[in-house]
């Protein structure tokens, strides 16, 4: 059975672009923002792994976060962060706050295939 990756990104085009790479590996859930995510979730949905991005309107990909790490029944769900912020510090916070990856856009989508399938094996 495919694991289940929760996309969330206001940019469509990248779920499609990790969607067409990955899709033989993985199955995937894309939000075009957190908040959608979020009810999502709430319904008792849970996705092997999630990958968000930053920047988004309404509900930033760090509060996005922050929800899932403060939350009992979502916490233990690996995030990994798919952004075009190229900040040391941001990185820093972000992977001590419990983040599993950071990785910066563009992106090469095969690295982001080895990055998941060493996040849960």
């Amino acid at each position: 059975m495919k694991k289940q990756v929760l996309i969330v990104d206001d940019k469509s085009s990248i779920a499609k672009v990790v969607s067409i790479y990955l899709k033989k590996d993985f199955d995937f859930i894309y939000f075009d923002n957190a908040i959608k995510a979020i009810a999502w979730l709430n319904e008792g949905h849970n996705p092997d792994i999630i990958i968000s991005d930053l920047r988004m309107p309404e509900m930033s990909g760090i509060e996005f976060i922050k929800y899932i790490k403060n939350n009992e029944l979502l916490k233990f769900i690996p995030i990994i962060v798919l952004s075009s912020e190229d900040s040391s510090t941001e990185k820093i916070k972000l992977l001590d706050s419990g983040v599993s990856d950071y990785i910066v856009k563009p992106f090469n989508p095969m690295e982001l295939k080895i990055r998941i399938n060493k996040i849960l094996n």
